[in-house]
């Protein structure tokens, strides 16, 4: 069996990746460990022998590592916006101790300043609060010796699956993607771990290009 941690596990698109693993039948070689603060919020999984449920905190590094010790690969369903950047240097040491290689982390799109145009101007504006930490986390990931995959995400809908990936020294298209989106990028990489390794992508619906807001 193939063993993925989600962690950060009751996002929307963290459970989108749960619902696909358990009910298709690509995944059936999957057992998911998922992990967040208050296990109460999935107890309709609690019973799923496919999947173990832990408590804990991205902020606490004793949770981060006994959580991801023995597993395969590594989900992180949230942006790391802490003022030191702790989440993901917990979850990169955490890896490095227990020998674990393969991590996907999520991130925020404008981070290279690769979105062009009024939209760019505009997602900066809204983004810059964030900005110099999710910067920071993606550089650490480069950095950090693992098998990565930064996902840029757009401003998010919940539409059906549409997207066209760009590459880190590409420019973003489009401004918009689903969440069902970008689970089904992560369940790609869950299938074949080659896929997008080492690399920072943008997620994102190609027909959004030229809006100058998001759409929903």
């Amino acid at each position: 069996m193939k063993k993925v941690l989600i962690m950060a596990a009751n996002g929307q698109i963290s459970r989108l990746v749960d619902e696909r693993v358990l009910t298709e039948p690509e995944f059936s070689d999957v057992e998911l460990t998922l992990f967040l603060r208050d296990k109460k919020r999935l107890a309709a999984l609690e019973d799923n022998d496919r999947v173990t449920l832990i408590e804990g905190s991205l902020n606490n590094y004793a949770d981060v590592k006994q959580a991801i010790l023995g597993q395969d690969l590594v989900f992180v369903g949230v942006v790391d916006h802490t003022s030191d950047n702790h989440q993901t240097k917990y979850v990169i040491e955490a890896m490095k101790e227990t020998g674990i290689k393969r991590g996907v982390f999520t991130n925020i799109l404008g981070i290279y300043d690769e979105v062009l145009g009024e939209f760019g101007r505009w997602n900066k504006e809204m983004v810059a609060p964030g900005l110099e930490s999710a910067e920071i986390s993606d550089k650490l990931l480069a950095r950090s010796g693992l098998d990565y995959t930064t996902l840029r995400l757009p401003w998010l809908n919940d539409r059906e699956v549409a997207y066209e990936i760009t590459h880190k020294d590409e420019t973003y298209l489009g401004v918009s993607g689903s969440r069902k989106s970008i689970a089904d990028v992560v369940l790609r990489i869950i299938a074949d771990p080659k896929f997008l390794v080492n690399d920072s992508v943008g997620i994102a619906d190609p027909k959004t290009e030229g809006s100058d807001r998001p759409v929903y």
